[in-house]
């Protein structure tokens, strides 16, 4: 990694990392970088809407630019982000992202996970969390928290398995809110 990277050596031991998933299949892990916009945009395109609408709450067929512009959005104090990629007939193609984003306080971040539908249930999920949890830790952050759908079994089932603590949403009877004491 250059000098010049932005990336705080607290969050980062190394630039990469090769995780091998449950079925045996290895992905590669790293911080999402500007040069992924094009990947983050296909990755969000291919995902069904079922998991569009799970990890942003809404229905759209395309991400327009701002949202593009706000999940590229990454200053690895603040906001952190780690892609999944496995090769894909000759590409390089994102399968998974783990981020967060701090609160106003400094002390909480909101996080979000999204797995390719067809990379489900291999245990990516979990890679991912594990990795975005362990930064948030080393920024010394005290509280994780991802505000879902209560429909969404997927994250109820990796928040448990996480160890996260399930809450009605206060405000919305149609989410749910998962925190985890770092």
């Amino acid at each position: 990694m250059s000098s010049t990277t932005k990336q705080p050596q607290a969050a980062l031991e190394g630039d990469h990392w090769i995780e091998p998933l449950r079925d045996g299949t290895r992905v590669l892990v790293r911080p999402l970088q500007s040069k992924d916009r094009a990947m983050e945009e296909e990755f969000i395109q291919r995902l069904s809407p079922e998991a569009r609408r799970f990890r942003f709450l809404g229905d759209f067929k395309e991400p327009d630019k701002a949202l593009l512009d706000h999940l590229m959005h990454v200053d690895y104090v603040h906001d952190m982000a780690f892609i999944a990629m496995a090769h894909d007939n000759g590409h390089l193609r994102e399968v998974g992202i783990s981020r967060y984003s701090t609160t106003g306080d400094g002390q909480q971040c909101e996080c979000a996970i999204t797995v390719a539908d067809d990379w489900r249930n291999r245990g990516l999920a979990v890679v991912l969390m594990r990795h975005l949890i362990d930064v948030a830790r080393k920024q010394k952050l005290t509280r994780m928290f991802s505000i879902d759908d209560v429909n969404n079994e997927q994250m109820r089932e990796l928040a448990k398995y996480l160890g996260f603590k399930r809450e009605s949403h206060p405000d919305d009877p149609r989410s749910a809110v998962y925190s985890l004491t770092l």
